[in-house]
């Protein structure tokens, strides 16, 4: 279970988790007509077997898992109201690593920091503080009867082969050579791959001072450099702190993207501005603030 993370605790040691893929989140839930920060599942490789005892509308969004409602084909972004008894078959993924599933009304899950979202290391969150596992059930919330869902008139695609960033905290401990390396060649998702961090293999590349600094916080989407000269990108369960130099940061529009890259997968960096970062975020949040405005 998670919805937009359990922000400002990281003074207190306390990552923020939230979907790995914010944005596909966001979209789900504007589709049943839940508040964009509501609560839902998501799946990561594969996907499960869901039996609803109630009537529902549910949908599915973010990277392609093939999915069957009682064997016939389930549509990703659309809204679908079904009755009680009803099955759900979802796949393993045809495209990036995550899909959401999200129901109007949300889930009935006491709320710890203010969040629904699983922080499986502390196993707080969620249900039980875990992965969902066969035969746990989670109670529906009480859906607004009012709520109108938002109607998606175009296909979701971002192009995950470039990862844009901005300079980060040691920028300057690395050389023209090392920032060179840094963007022209692609680097590799690697198996160890999980929501706290994503390692890669590629161009490795040092800085001209220590390999370590002392330790300070370390922000969403960091990347960082260890002993190996292989970049690190911290994510969404990351831990607060570390001892890495930090040559880039993930801006803020391509975080949806690093939640749907998976091992294997290929990308070359791209250095941007820190205004053109802000461009683009803002570009992000215009598309989802006028997808709110078009509620039926």
């Amino acid at each position: 279970v998670q919805d937009l993370g359990r922000k400002g605790y990281a003074h207190l040691g306390i990552s923020a988790a939230g979907a790995a893929d914010s944005l596909s989140l966001r979209l789900a839930n504007l589709l049943v007509g839940n508040p964009e920060h509501e609560s839902a599942l998501e799946m990561t490789i594969i996907g499960g077997e869901y039996l609803f005892q109630q009537d529902a509308c549910i949908t599915l969004a973010g990277s392609y898992f093939p999915a069957q409602i009682d064997g016939k084909e389930f549509p990703y972004y659309q809204a679908c109201h079904i009755k009680k008894g009803a099955k759900l078959t979802i796949g393993s993924t045809r495209d990036g690593a995550r899909c959401y599933l999200a129901v109007q009304g949300g889930f009935q899950l006491p709320p710890q920091l203010g969040s629904h979202s699983t922080h499986i290391m502390t196993k707080i969150g969620g249900l039980d503080g875990g992965i969902l596992q066969k035969g746990q059930e989670i109670n529906i919330g009480d859906p607004d009867q009012k709520a109108a869902g938002i109607t998606l008139n175009q296909t979701i695609q971002l192009d995950r082969s470039i990862l844009r960033i901005t300079r980060g905290l040691q920028h300057d401990w690395f050389d023209s050579a090392a920032w060179k390396a840094l963007q022209e060649r692609p680097y590799t998702i690697s198996q160890a791959f999980d929501r706290m961090g994503l390692r890669t293999t590629g161009p490795a590349i040092h800085s001209l001072t220590a390999q370590q600094i002392t330790t300070e916080g370390i922000p969403l989407g960091a990347v960082q450099v260890p002993g190996n000269g292989r970049p690190i990108i911290s994510f969404v369960d990351h831990q607060t702190t570390g001892g890495y130099p930090k040559i880039a940061n993930v801006i803020t529009a391509d975080i949806c993207k690093v939640g749907q890259f998976k091992p294997g997968d290929k990308f070359q960096f791209q250095l941007v501005t820190m205004e053109e970062a802000e461009v683009l975020r803002l570009e992000q949040e215009s598309f989802v603030e006028k997808l709110t405005r078009t509620r039926q």
